[in-house]
């Protein structure tokens, strides 16, 4: 007995359900962006203007992602505030078309405009019935659960991953990185997904650029800049420049993506309701996080990834990878 606390002490694991087989609307398709799912990336700098004693600003990355097709579109907002996502969000509705749903995290951004939506709602009676058949439905994933907004997720890492490393080496203003944002927004929308057909003399493959325009995306051509040194470009050939450069890394990258995903084939562990569990998150010294597991909330595919717990500041819910059960005995 004692043999078996003592490995719980040192060897405590959480949860591990099996991996879930693809949403439907990772399945289906009617339209690009019908169900889509966004996240930010960032902060980057932006200069405020051209010239010697700019002033540098914060700006972020707004990634909207289509759940079936993994079309990306980017807009540079200023701010985390509601009201840069809803202008963000407005200007893609402009250009993409209203979505039907959007999966996101909890951020107050994020909350906030799907509050201010619920608002105008119920103040305008008359407008309500009409509004809510065409309205979008604001989905948010459980609490310190990232994975479950996986698709935004490794979005924000191809875009964020490179561009970092890029932008140290000039600071562009808010035009010229809306052009630079443009153009790496092609080059993921033209990654290959699957082939067209099984014809030995067909070289093409399906891209999302195909459910976008109907046709691959191509570029204008430019003079080869990538290893230029970029203090000796201008302006605009530092656009070039940076785009080159995401284009080689990225490309390399995405080769090792496609291979097939080999972890969380089986389960490990169950979490039933009345369950005393430890959450994992940050907290002062000795002081430990237990709840109570009050509910659970199976998928649709049967498989429980989810649970309420019961705690002393209330309920909460987090995903199974927050939360470690203790043992009984």
């Amino acid at each position: 007995m004692r043999h078996e606390n003592k490995g719980h002490r040192h060897r405590a694991q959480n949860v591990q359900p099996v991996m879930g087989q693809l949403p439907l609307n990772r399945t289906q398709l009617d339209f690009p962006f019908q169900n889509c799912n966004v996240d930010y990336a960032g902060p980057v700098l932006i200069a405020d203007r051209k010239g010697r004693g700019c002033k540098l600003l914060k700006s972020y990355l707004c990634i909207f992602v289509c759940s079936a097709v993994k079309a990306v579109h980017l807009e540079l907002v200023t701010d985390l505030t509601t009201e840069a996502y809803m202008a963000a969000l407005n200007r893609f509705v402009a250009r993409r078309g209203k979505p039907q749903s959007i999966t996101s995290d909890n951020g107050t951004n994020f909350v906030g405009a799907s509050n201010d939506l619920q608002r105008f709602l119920s103040s305008n009676n008359n407008l309500a019935s009409h509004i809510a058949q065409e309205g979008i439905e604001f989905i948010f994933t459980p609490p310190y659960t990232p994975h479950f907004n996986s698709l935004a997720e490794a979005a924000v890492k191809s875009c964020k991953h490179h561009l970092k490393r890029l932008l140290h080496l000039t600071h562009f203003t808010f035009e010229e990185m809306t052009t630079c944002l443009c153009k790496i927004e092609a080059v993921l929308n033209s990654r290959p997904l699957t082939s067209l057909s099984s014809d030995p003399n067909d070289f093409s493959a399906l891209t999302p650029s195909h459910f976008l325009i109907g046709r691959p995306l191509l570029t204008v051509p430019h003079p080869h800049v990538a290893d230029v040194t970029i203090t000796r470009l201008d302006r605009w050939k530092r656009i070039q420049h940076v785009q080159q450069h995401f284009w080689r890394r990225f490309h390399n990258e995405y080769v090792s993506l496609l291979q097939t995903k080999t972890k969380w084939l089986a389960s490990t562990g169950e979490v039933k309701p009345g369950q005393l569990v430890l959450i994992k998150e940050k907290t002062p010294p000795l002081l430990w996080s237990l709840g109570r597991v009050v509910k659970t909330y199976p998928g649709v595919d049967g498989i429980t990834r989810v649970a309420e717990l019961k705690t002393k500041r209330g309920t909460i819910r987090r995903a199974f990878n927050c939360i470690c059960p203790l043992p009984l005995h």
